[in-house]
């Protein structure tokens, strides 16, 4: 790095310093200086810092600012491949420029973005595909990785992102041969991770950060560098993530994957293949019969709460059985190659995880299922991983930085600080610079029906209807699941029709996400129906976006196994689960939502929140003094002013 980055903090904060030409060339916020001072002296001390910072103070250049300079080797932590993206293309080359410093920046993702050169040409030689179009996309990939530099997949925009080619071309963990891999020189994650290593800041995101953590604890290899300063971007979404990878689960397809590169691996043994072919007919119907004992409403489920819980584990002690089977078959091959060598590690793998998911081994687990359409998933999550991220940070001389703009509740960082037994940590408040008291209104409705109510959903579209006109459109209809956003998305349309409006209705699902909030800001007067992905990460600027509605408070399902234990876990022990854990985790989703309506010093709109608990409830009060200090009316005639007057 430049030696600049060497400097005191005095030096760094002086008026000749470089974060004063920065002030001066692109007039940073007063919190944004203020942030920036703290996340320096953090790095200097090696600490850890947890701070909120309010839409629009600009966290991500004031935590930039510091680490490009002082923060040594630095790993940034996001919470999507896209916020990467906008670190590296777009943010640290303006950060790079203003500092005048050179800094060897990388990006990297996790391995189901690279192609993998041998599996990419397995499929071609053995012409296996799922539909017409695998052929063709075959051959686009084919072309792209021989001229490809870094073989990313995101850039071959040609082909769909949930095309069934991918998973053929790119590899898994369970799957690489690493060093025995006849194209390992030439590996596009190797190269990827290799610059990784030399890198003196590296870009992850928070699922292949916390991949890399498991791999470390465990004393295996690791794939990101020791960092002397590590920064979580969107830390609200750490915990959840953390207690996924610090947990264990398997899945009925990676039984699947399993038996059918077995049958590609041994396709010239006729009398191998014959056997596998029968086996993989049997595995198949074995998890359709585990699928026919789970209720059709069940989509996760506590393992205590089965219907019938004995024909269940003997339908899965079965599995264990066929894969057992599996395991002797492979054991014959298993010196053959490094291929053979892999799939018997593979099969043996997932027979411990089966067995011992089974006998539900580690008491501070939650054991549970979760089933999709062809899959399902079996899940041991951790009821707290405060303990095991505690020990990893005190293995590691670093400083860390966790930031977000919902992080704190009512100004207080307890909840996020105790899910991740961050007790030392300094905490710091940074509220938003925007004039919500003059910009924005937050509206709660009157004779709004309790959200259990089974017209809830229509007297909200009724609600809804007067202020999308006087909004002309340019609406968020932001909803807490996906049945009741296709409710309401139903039921405006047919007020629409019946009332001759003709705005644009566009509704989650109907496209990729980032091609819906195209056509959105392309129409200029649509309504934009969403679930809970669209809650956070959306940025539509300007007048395009005016009017905001959440239907409720964005409680989490008490029947979502992983929540269940953790409530009943504290009740036992004394604690108000609701005050302690519920209520916080629903104001950081709904502050997340809530954030989407005001993006900028110039944005004006209405926020609208169709939840009467959120004014009766002596819980109400903690919400309001957790969002912004919107003007706060129950006023249908003053909000409809104010928005055609936008």
């Amino acid at each position: 790095m430049n030696p600049q980055q060497n400097s005191s903090t005095d030096n760094f904060f002086s008026p000749q310093g470089p974060l004063n030409d920065c002030l001066n060339n692109y007039q940073l916020r007063t919190e944004q200086v203020e942030m920036a001072k703290s996340v320096s002296n953090a790095i200097k001390d090696k600490e850890s810092l947890v701070i909120e910072a309010g839409t629009g103070v600009g966290k991500t250049f004031a935590y930039l600012y510091p680490s490009l300079l002082k923060g040594g080797r630095v790993v940034i932590s996001t919470a999507t491949k896209n916020l990467q993206d906008q670190l590296f293309f777009n943010d640290i080359p303006k950060i790079r420029e203003a500092l005048k410093i050179s800094v060897k920046v990388n990006i990297l993702k996790g391995r189901a973005n690279y192609i993998c050169k041998l599996r990419m040409e397995n499929t071609n030689q053995e012409g296996m595909f799922f539909n017409k179009n695998d052929a063709k996309y075959l051959h686009l990939i084919k072309a792209f990785s021989d001229n490809s530099d870094s073989g990313e997949v995101s850039e071959i925009s040609k082909i769909p992102e949930n095309s069934a080619i991918w998973p053929m071309v790119t590899s898994t963990k369970e799957n690489c041969l690493g060093q025995d891999c006849e194209f390992y020189k030439n590996c596009f994650l190797v190269k990827a991770r290799k610059e990784a290593l030399e890198s003196e800041v590296l870009i992850v995101n928070h699922h292949l950060f916390f991949a890399d953590f498991v791999l470390k604890d465990a004393e295996l290899s690791e794939i990101l560098p020791k960092a002397n300063t590590v920064i979580f971007d969107e830390a609200h979404q750490v915990p959840l993530v953390a207690s996924f990878f610090l947990g264990e689960f398997i899945s009925s397809s990676q039984i699947i994957n399993l038996i059918q590169d077995c049958q590609q691996s041994f396709i010239k043994y006729p009398d191998t293949i014959k056997i596998l072919d029968s086996l993989a007919k049997d595995l198949q119907e074995n998890i359709f019969d585990l699928k026919a004992l789970i209720s059709p409403s069940s989509v996760r489920l506590n393992i205590n709460k089965l219907q019938d819980y004995d024909a269940f584990k003997e339908t899965y002690k079965t599995l264990i059985a066929k894969l057992d089977l599996l395991e002797t078959i492979l054991s014959k091959h298993a010196e053959d190659n490094a291929e053979s060598q892999k799939l018997f590690d593979r099969a043996t793998e997932l027979t411990i995880k089966l067995n011992s998911w089974l006998k539900r081994d580690n008491q501070n687990d939650i054991y549970w299922l979760e089933v999709f359409a062809r899959t399902i998933q079996f899940n041991a999550t951790p009821i707290s991983v405060a303990e095991q991220f505690n020990k990893f940070q005190k293995k590691a001389d670093s400083a860390w930085i966790f930031t977000s703009a919902t992080l704190s509740i009512n100004g207080s960082f307890d909840h996020f600080t105790s899910l991740l037994g961050l007790k030392k940590s300094r905490t710091q408040y940074l509220q938003s610079p925007f004039n919500y008291s003059e910009n924005a209104f937050l509206y709660v409705p009157k004779e709004i029906p309790d959200p259990k109510d089974e017209l809830f959903n229509l007297v909200l579209v009724k609600k809804a209807l007067p202020l999308i006109r006087a909004a002309k459109g340019r609406a968020f209809i932001l909803a807490t699941s996906l049945k009741s956003m296709e409710e309401i998305g139903a039921l405006l349309k047919d007020e629409f029709e019946k009332n001759k409006i003709d705005y644009p209705v566009i509704t989650q699902g109907e496209g990729p996400k980032n091609d819906l909030l195209n056509q959105f800001k392309k129409h200029g007067n649509a309504v934009l129906i969403g679930s809970l992905s669209f809650w956070e990460g959306i940025d539509v600027r300007g007048s395009t976006l005016s009017l905001v509605i959440i239907d409720k408070l964005p409680f989490q399902s008490p029947g979502d196994p992983v929540f269940e234990s953790k409530i009943k876990l504290l009740t036992e022990e004394g604690t108000n689960a609701f005050m302690s854990m519920q209520l916080p985790e629903a104001i950081i989703r709904l502050k997340q939502g809530v954030g989407r309506l005001i993006r900028d010093d110039h944005d004006k709109g209405v926020m609208v929140i169709c939840d009467r608990r959120i004014i009766e409830k002596s819980y109400g009060m903690k919400i309001w003094k957790s969002l912004p200090s919107f003007k706060r009316t129950r006023s249908e005639s003053a909000v409809i002013n104010f928005l055609e007057e936008l």
